[in-house]
């Protein structure tokens, strides 16, 4: 049974926006306030719009050809750009720019979604990730990534943003592919190009706000809602009057990411941000509105989540009266992980303890499942024992642990080699869908910092002063970066020549083989929860977590401490199969080669240690 809007919207094409089928060209706007409203061409030529039910306006306009710039006049007044643009090459206060998307000749008709419990995923920032900055740059490190045994990137939000320097959060038009990043046939040709070798393609977007700048939905209709407020001010209407154009608007961006563009799956995020008491929760909408592209399509997409509530409702299936995201990122498990590996105990780290809270989140997912939080001074969260391991996902890096800091400090400025080595093996090991944050698996040296490019001088003003206060209290580390300065920019971009000097080429190898041996090694790879069993020593600093796929049991021994300890081995005979201490990856040596049942084990400090159980033969 599907909603009204639900059977408004048209599975099979984009109805919102400027639309090109067979030289034929629609247009469909929502703006229910608007008395008058007409399209305007960059050549002067104006084209009247028909009012419709529902605060729609609409026309047919066969001289509208690709490339064509219009923008929209409401009311006689103001000319803006279509909310609904798929290209801004202007940037966000210019012409919107016509493409027919439907014009991309794909070469992946043969392509199959990766397994989502398969899923290795690498996050990156477009700009960033490569010298070019641009959807092209990424298309040459395909093959580096493949031998690195990555199967799905993880891109950081190109909807369009002010300037050309973003994370990507301040984007303003939901449909529009940024333009420095090389506009929407460069993500055409990046995403069938990532299919042809194997590789999914998450993209993340943004449906709980709009950034600053540019903003320019609120000039058309009710979007936003002073019933609520959001980190970023008022939310996005979907659940007050005239919530119903924006629901439709959102899920048609959904729909569009996937029908049009290939995209694999889709990260929202900050969905906690997203404020909705309708009986039917726009994420639940937007799961059954998918599901039906599905059938249609017999193509598999995926909604993955960034959530803080631990509320299973999320992740929970639709049968189940949950809203049917297929996975959700858990911050918990990097939070435990970080103090487990003698991070900071500050803000929200206070709320975790190291070992015992990192075992919880091995066995749990949520380490708080309905227990009390001090940090937010209630008990908090629910259990998630039926959701299987594939709907978490975990990481020990990602954009916002890194960027969010003062000065951008990755792992490799925070940490030993021996506890980086250790807490992408924390990571790897897990019975969850592992992430990278780009540059991890060499020990990039240069941070990740907060970066924007607005146009507007007060407001990038209010930026500079804004990011300043907030780490006022840090002011013993020295200011914080400009976000506005190219040179800000310009430090985040990685250093690919590093993967030739030491000891970034040896972290390297570590982390390929590392994700090898997670795919050819069955009690790694399956996901089951429920053969899990873990054991701490807090005293010792060591974890004890055992997984077992059929006939195959492991144990993954964890020393988190300085010093070398000694762990007794589980019953059976035992057998070495990858030591993060081992001479080879510029450890001080492992001191495993020699296990016998029954016995002592010695682990070397900071270091993670896999063994396999050996059956023996009759």
């Amino acid at each position: 049974m599907y909603c009204s809007i639900m059977n408004k919207i048209d599975i099979h094409k984009r109805r919102l926006g400027l639309s090109l089928e067979n030289g034929e060209a629609e247009f469909l706007l929502w703006a229910p306030f608007a008395k008058q409203a007409e399209l305007v061409l960059e050549n002067q030529q104006f084209i009247p719009l028909n009012q419709k039910d529902f605060g729609y306006w609409e026309a047919k306009a066969g001289m509208i050809k690709p490339g064509n710039r219009y923008k929209i006049r409401l009311d006689d007044e103001k000319e803006l750009p279509d909310p609904v643009s798929l290209f801004q090459p202007p940037g966000v206060h210019g012409w919107s720019e016509t493409v027919d998307i439907s014009a991309f000749q794909w070469t992946d008709k043969s392509w199959d979604n990766i397994p989502l419990e398969d899923y290795l995923i690498y996050e990156l920032h477009t700009g960033t990730f490569t010298a070019e900055g641009t959807f092209a740059g990424i298309e040459k490190k395909l093959d580096y990534l493949l031998s690195l045994g990555i199967n799905a990137i993880e891109i950081m939000p190109a909807a369009q943003f002010p300037g050309e320097r973003n994370w990507g959060y301040d984007g303003v038009f939901p449909f529009a592919v940024q333009n420095s990043y090389g506009g929407p046939e460069a993500l055409h040709r990046l995403v069938d190009a990532c299919h042809q070798k194997g590789l999914a393609v998450i993209l993340d977007v943004v449906y709980n706000h709009l950034g600053p700048e540019g903003n320019y939905l609120g000039e058309f209709g009710p979007y936003f809602t002073d019933k609520y407020r959001t980190p970023w001010g008022n939310a996005v209407n979907f659940d007050d009057e005239y919530c119903d154009g924006v629901r439709r608007y959102f899920i048609e961006n959904a729909l569009m990411w996937f029908r049009d563009f290939h995209i694999d799956a889709l990260r929202l995020d900050a969905v906690h941000a997203i404020k909705d008491f309708s009986p039917v929760h726009i994420l639940r909408e937007m799961k059954q509105c998918v599901d039906r592209l599905m059938q249609e399509t017999g193509k598999t997409h995926y909604l993955i989540v960034e959530l803080d509530l631990n509320d299973n409702r999320f992740i929970n299936p639709l049968g189940k009266c949950g809203y049917g995201m297929d996975a959700q990122w858990i911050d918990e498990f990097h939070h435990a992980l970080r103090v487990a590996a003698g991070g900071e105990q500050s803000g929200y780290y206070t709320d975790f303890n190291g070992i015992e809270h990192l075992a919880k989140a091995y066995k749990d997912a949520y380490v708080y499942d309905g227990i009390y939080s001090p940090h937010r001074k209630k008990i908090f969260g629910t259990k998630a024992s039926e959701n299987p391991g594939k709907q978490f996902v975990v990481f020990s890096q990602n954009h916002d642990q890194v960027g969010n800091r003062m000065l951008g400090e990755r792992s490799s400025q925070l940490f030993s080699f021996e506890m980086q080595k250790l807490m992408a093996g924390a990571v790897l090991a897990s019975p969850y869908l592992p992430m990278l944050f780009m540059g991890e698996e060499w020990g990039e040296t240069n941070p990740f910092l907060y970066f924007v490019s607005h146009t507007d001088p007060e407001l990038a003003e209010a930026v500079r002063k804004g990011r300043k206060e907030e780490f006022k209290a840090f002011h013993s580390q020295g200011e914080a970066p400009d976000p506005m300065a190219e040179d800000t920019f310009q430090q985040s971009k990685l250093q690919w020549n590093l993967l030739k000097k030491e000891p970034h080429g040896t972290l390297w190898n570590y982390y390929r083989e590392l994700i090898a041996l997670r795919k050819l090694t069955p009690a790694l790879k399956h996901l089951n929860r429920a053969s899990i069993d873990v054991k701490t020593d807090e005293n010792k600093q060591t974890i004890l977590l055992q997984r077992s796929y059929e006939n195959q049991k492991l144990s993954c021994l964890m020393n988190f401490s300085k010093q070398v300890q000694e762990v007794t081995l589980p019953e059976g005979n035992w057998k070495k199969l990858f030591d993060s201490a081992d001479a080879k990856w510029n450890g001080p040596g492992s001191l495993a080669d020699n296990i016998q049942e029954g016995k002592l084990i010695r682990i070397q400090p900071e270091s993670i240690l896999v063994i396999e159980h050996v059956i023996a033969r009759s």
